[in-house]
């Protein structure tokens, strides 16, 4: 016999109960309260979402800033979501959800519907297909002479450390410190600027953790560090009232909540530390704009300043911007806008087909300190990969004043690949380097660091020729180095080759017994050093033969170059008596 279970008809088996199918009733949802208390609590639930929103991610209250398109459609979506709770509302997919708004949330869904239109017309006018031009010129870049414009700088000038040496350094020092290390912590976005004429990088404090604020807040942060780049000393420098305003605080002492309660409708670029020169500490925060349809085109229009301090804040124009502010432009935005120029110069279609001229900027950039400003530094290579620059740039980091110097060479990374090479068997690594001057010829120098991130050596590469390369215990003795070898490959005259004296640091002149010698073979050559009244001095035996010579006992009179915080001063002379080569003793 054949069931059909689905029967309607069908009885059961003799003597059983009939089987019927149960079906699941939903349990009629109710509506809360009238219509007038319904709308109330949507309206109260939605602000207050909306208040813990805004408090949190601090969006910025302008057309032009994309967080306010998602925080208008989440507030959007909050009240529909509460009103559908509220109300009671049964229907059932997106057609009965949609009507149900329409109805009930006709507000929320115009607003919504009038803000998604709105970023998308905003979109298509900034479409770089269409307005490539306008990307084009968001940057000047003007043609420079490099032998001509770009001047042998001192080596007070010369950043020798990175930030990552810079951190690893200032870690330290704060480690030294008994009242402060077990409290707080370095935050660790130390910004390069330009005090008191030589390249600094400078970074506040934090609390330690949750409860290290709550039993340190009141008196603030009670220092920030100084790292000398070029000395690589670390200042720790105390202050009279303690430092309430920093990206790492908060509530409302928290620079970003800070910022957004006072202009709501800035927009804001990543804010840097600085000092003024009395050495205040203030915040450096650029407003940024969008200057191409309403999310293209990203440009700096002014800066607010931030006292650290006092949180007292005020607004200046970009060519406003008092002289002692180093960074406006963040080295990232320059290379954007660079990479704009340099693809779109001659139009969209050919930065696609063609490629003519099309250039952009190299992976990294590097800073240094020209007369009372601080530039960034970037290489520029054709858009097709082939190992080599055409030119470089230099941008200043406060008015975005930028020039662009042909010439032609190795690749900043090919650079680098080369001094490491010269002393692979140590396993330094160089530093991203900077394009000086040296004798009219265009140099990479960069700083080869141990692998603690510590500097041990400094590098200088030629562009043209990176085969040459010289290396040193300091600037100036890798400089040395460098001229030698420049005048030994006809690249600079014979005279050219020495390191003139009045550019030198050089010690006085010190007459003395040596009193211990010792050797050591680095990069594959002899390097001597030699003790001389308690100074260790220091230089290779192809830069000055006369130390094989040399014993102890010897009375001799040497000029070094002025130490750069190692063991021992590099030798510019020795002097035995009247010849150099000969060997008089007392």
């Amino acid at each position: 016999m054949n069931t059909n279970w689905n029967d309607p008809n069908f009885q059961g088996f003799k003597g059983e109960t009939p089987f019927v199918r149960a079906q699941k009733v939903k349990k009629p949802r109710k509506a809360v309260g009238t219509p007038v208390t319904r709308t109330i609590i949507n309206i109260v639930v939605t602000l207050v979402f909306a208040a813990l929103y805004f408090y949190v991610v601090l969006p910025a209250l302008n057309f032009k800033a994309g967080e306010l398109y998602v925080f208008v459609l989440l507030v959007c979506a909050v009240y529909a979501l509460c009103a559908i709770f509220t109300s009671g509302f049964q229907g059932e997919g997106w057609k009965g959800y949609f009507g149900f708004l329409k109805k009930q949330c006709l507000i929320p869904l115009i607003i919504a519907a009038a803000f998604i239109l709105t970023a998308v017309v905003g979109s298509v006018l900034g479409w770089q297909v269409i307005r490539a031009n306008d990307y084009r010129d968001l940057l000047t870049v003007e043609d420079g002479d490099f032998a001509a414009e770009v001047e042998e700088i001192s080596y007070s000038q010369i950043p020798m450390v990175d930030k990552n040496s810079a951190v690893k350094l200032g870690n330290r020092k704060l480690g030294e410190l008994a009242d402060m290390v077990s409290q707080f912590e370095v935050i660790e976005n130390y910004t390069q600027i330009n005090y008191e004429g030589r390249p600094v990088r400078v970074t506040s404090l934090r609390y330690g953790d949750w409860i290290k604020w709550f039993t340190n807040r009141a008196e603030g942060l009670p220092a920030y560090l100084i790292v000398d780049m070029v000395t690589q000393n670390v200042e720790v420098v105390r202050l009279d009232e303690g430092i309430r305003y920093t990206t790492a605080e908060h509530f409302g002492r928290n620079l970003y909540r800070h910022l957004r309660f006072n202009y709501p409708t800035y927009m804001f670029d990543a804010p840097a530390f600085e000092i003024d020169e009395t050495g205040h500490p203030y915040w450096v925060c650029p407003r940024m704009d969008k200057t191409i349809g309403l999310f293209g085109g990203t440009d700096i229009i002014g800066a607010v300043l931030v006292d650290a301090v006092t949180g007292e804040s005020v607004y200046y124009d970009v060519a406003d911007v008092p002289t002692w502010v180093d960074h406006v432009y963040t080295a990232e935005l320059i290379m954007q806008q660079y990479d704009f120029h340099g693809t779109y110069i001659n139009g969209f279609i050919n930065s696609l087909f063609g490629q003519r001229e099309v250039t952009v900027t190299t992976e990294g950039y590097n800073y240094i300190a020209i007369d009372d400003d601080v530039y960034m530094y970037t290489g520029i290579t054709s858009v097709v990969s082939d190992e080599s620059n055409i030119g470089f740039i230099l941008s200043n980091q406060r008015t975005k004043e930028t020039r662009f110097y042909t010439v032609a060479g190795a690749e900043e990374y090919s650079a680098m690949d080369s001094a490491e090479g010269q002393v692979q068997h140590l396993h330094y690594q160089a530093t991203f380097p900077l394009l000086l001057n040296i004798s009219q010829q265009p140099t990479y120098f960069m700083a080869l660091k141990d692998e603690a991130e510590l500097v041990k050596m400094y590098a200088m590469v030629n562009v043209s020729q990176y085969q040459i390369v010289a290396t040193g215990a300091t600037v100036a003795e890798c400089e040395s180095n460098y001229r030698q070898m420049l005048a030994n490959n006809n690249l600079i005259e014979e005279d050219e080759g020495v390191l003139p004296e009045e550019e030198l640091a050089l010690t006085a002149p010190v007459t003395g017994v040596v009193a211990e010698i010792r050797s050591a073979v680095m990069a594959g050559e002899t390097h001597y050093f030699i003790s001389v009244d308690g100074v260790w001095y220091t230089s290779s035996a192809s830069a000055l033969p006369q130390l094989i010579l040399l014993n102890v006992g010897d009375t001799v009179t040497v000029r070094a170059y002025a130490a750069a915080g190692g063991i021992a001063e590099p030798l510019y002379s020795v002097e035995v008596a009247e010849a150099l080569v000969e060997v008089v003793t007392e």
